[in-house]
């Protein structure tokens, strides 16, 4: 009796303790909470259409039958046990789907997960991005584009704060917010990455900014440290180091050699061309990103207190687009208890987004992408003239003039009859059309 207890003890079935579903306009990520790792298999049927997960050793806690499947392609989820001590759970689906599993390990929020990806190939949400509303067309007069991230999303909740506030679900309001300010503003469309609780892919969203043609990417966090004391809002550009290895990996990519970086094909073109394209690209790029970013960290430091006084640089995946100025804002540590409190709020949300959206409209006000209504509305202002005149502020320098107005140190200098870059508060320097 004993041996078989001990052997009825080291064969206990695994079990599923809960599940959850995160519908996304391409995809669609069922997870299983499992108490381990569970060895599985997954294989489709057609006529009608099906997936089948078997488990092995695993026994069902969880109830199937009162998951929200509204805007997923399952149908129905039927389960039952198979072999004696194994699992079948069957997803009877609406339409042909592609299936992906993987497991999880546990993290602060979950335990051990068994995720099964249902992705739909025929309606994919980045095709349907190529052939969004926006145009470049317009007669000169096109709108400026902002794409719009909010990070993490779905099974991935981001920063948790000491109150339970979950960084995804912040970020999403705070994007949404933002985007309203963007598009009741004459002259810009703005365009979201995701607008539910589901997850998209960091290379996917950069992805979905380049089908929309974007003129800037916004990235929305809420940081987090393992000790509530930091606080403050910050905002990063992308690192040269970042760069440089990003260069690497488009040269090294098939698939991006007949892509349009900042203009030029890399199709045909040999490594060291190639490279080269890429590198005045990507700096290029940055330095955009550079002016951007502190034009929205000026608006941000008259709502909220700043975690720096200058625009960070790190190697984020979502910011390495060679062609597209892009920025992560961080707006706050969701880890310090009163700034949890605060991004908890509408009020305070409304605030950071309309700094940030001055911010926005403060840089593109000075340096228009050409094309747009913009940049239109600049030529008037100046009567036809390609010369913008600048008046030096606290704290100005004439590199931080040059990159906001994406030109050069040498470049003022010459164009001003400059001896030195010493600028005084109160001089008013010109700038030359970029």
């Amino acid at each position: 009796m004993l041996l078989l207890f001990l052997s009825l003890t080291t064969h206990a079935a695994t079990r599923v303790e809960g599940v959850r579903v995160w519908p996304a306009p391409d995809h669609t990520r069922l997870v299983l909470d499992t108490e381990g790792q569970v060895a599985h298999n997954i294989f489709s049927l057609e006529n009608p259409s099906r997936l089948v997960v078997d488990l092995k050793n695993t026994a069902l806690k969880a109830e199937f039958d009162k998951l929200d499947l509204s805007g997923s392609p399952i149908r129905r989820i039927r389960s039952a046990p198979r072999n004696g001590s194994d699992l079948r759970v069957v997803l009877d689906l609406k339409s042909k789907i592609k299936p992906r599993s993987f497991q999880l390990e546990p993290n602060d929020q979950y335990g051990h997960r068994l995720v099964i990806d249902l992705i739909d190939e025929d309606g994919s949400r980045l095709e349907k991005a190529s052939k969004a509303t926006v145009t470049q067309e317009s007669g000169g007069k096109r709108d400026v584009i902002v794409v719009i991230d909010a990070g993490h999303g779905g099974e991935d909740p981001g920063a948790i704060g000491p109150r339970g506030t979950r960084e995804k679900d912040v970020v999403l309001k705070m994007a949404k917010n933002l985007a309203k300010l963007i598009n009741d503003k004459p002259g810009y469309t703005a365009k979201l990455t995701r607008t539910g609780d589901y997850y998209i892919g960091l290379r996917n969203r950069t992805l979905l900014a380049r089908k929309y043609n974007a003129d800037l990417f916004v990235s929305m966090h809420a940081d987090a440290f393992r000790t509530p004391q930091p606080k403050g809002a910050s905002v990063f550009a992308l690192s040269q180091r970042g760069a440089t290895s990003e260069t690497a990996r488009w040269l090294a990519q098939s698939e991006n050699r007949s892509d349009l970086t900042g203009g030029v094909s890399l199709d045909g073109r040999d490594d060291m061309l190639a490279g080269v394209l890429l590198d005045l690209s990507m700096t290029a790029s940055i330095n955009a990103s550079l002016g951007v970013g502190s034009s929205v960290l000026g608006k941000l430091g008259s709502v909220a207190k700043l975690h720096k006084s200058g625009v960070e640089q790190a190697a984020f995946v979502v910011l390495k687009s060679p062609d597209i100025p892009s920025i992560l804002v961080e707006a706050g540590f969701i880890s310090n208890p009163t700034e949890e409190k605060n991004l908890a709020t509408e009020w305070y949300r409304n605030r950071l987004a309309s700094a940030i959206m001055k911010g926005i409209d403060d840089y593109f006000r000075k340096t228009p992408p050409p094309g747009t209504l913009l940049a239109w509305e600049k030529q008037q202002r100046q009567g036809g003239s390609s010369v913008s005149h600048y008046r030096i502020q606290r704290g100005d320098t004439l590199s931080g003039v040059a990159r906001r107005n994406q030109t050069t140190v040498s470049e003022l200098m010459q164009f001003n009859g400059l001896r030195d870059d010493r600028v005084m508060v109160g001089q008013t320097i010109r700038i030359p059309a970029s």
